[in-house]
């Protein structure tokens, strides 16, 4: 059984799922202006190459001290239908199916949330997600994460850790992305496919002889 593994934002999804969430945040009042600012000035860069988004995912686990694991869940889910849901690229579907019906085994592999992925998972009809995960102490978070952050070279961390636990090779695997960002999974895996791929990622591809999809 092959494992085939999905990037969600702007793979599965038209859009950077975390620009939406802070947008939505900032409205809703759970955030201030100057945090929004500094995670869209984070987000912006890092679409340009000028920063990474360890920082940026930190600094959003941050924002959720104190709060509880259930109004999380709760604004995440409405997030997700009011903002993700309609944002599937058209091929994601045909290809996810695809893989489920050959029988392999299918995860994302995300810097989002568990929380996001919930939904998608549900969407897809997909088992296993590898993804951020919040630190809860007595049913509030901490504002640190659980883990590594699953992001570069910590999302190689997160895949190797899921093969072998599910005893199978990562270099027998597939993996669909739109980022540069994902090049440590991405060089290791057997099929590398670059989904809508950010300039960046499309150049090295094409050096590289990868396959580029349009998922629309």
């Amino acid at each position: 059984m092959p494992l085939a593994l999905f990037d969600l934002d702007r793979t599965l999804i038209s859009v950077n799922s975390g620009k939406l969430w802070v947008q939505r945040e900032l409205s809703l009042g759970h955030v201030s202006r100057w945090q929004a600012m500094r995670a869209a000035a984070w987000i912006s860069g890092y679409h340009l190459g000028f920063t990474r988004l360890e920082q940026v995912v930190l600094d959003a686990i941050a924002t959720l001290e104190g709060a509880t694991e259930g109004e999380i869940r709760d604004r995440t889910e409405a997030f997700y239908a009011e903002m993700v849901a309609s944002t599937y690229r058209p091929g994601a579907r045909q290809v996810v199916s695809r893989h489920k019906e050959q029988g392999d085994v299918v995860a994302l592999l995300t810097t989002s949330s568990n929380y996001l992925c919930a939904p998608v998972q549900r969407e897809f009809g997909i088992d296993h997600a590898l993804c951020n995960r919040f630190e809860v102490r007595d049913g509030a978070f901490t504002g640190k994460p659980d883990g590594p952050i699953c992001f570069g070279a910590g999302k190689l961390h997160h895949a190797r850790a899921f093969a072998e636990a599910q005893r199978l090779p990562l270099e027998e695997a597939s993996f669909y992305t739109d980022s540069v960002s994902d090049l440590p999974v991405l060089e290791v895996v057997k099929t590398p496919v670059a989904v809508n791929p950010d300039p960046r990622l499309r150049r090295v591809a094409r050096q590289r002889g990868w396959e580029i999809v349009d998922w629309g």
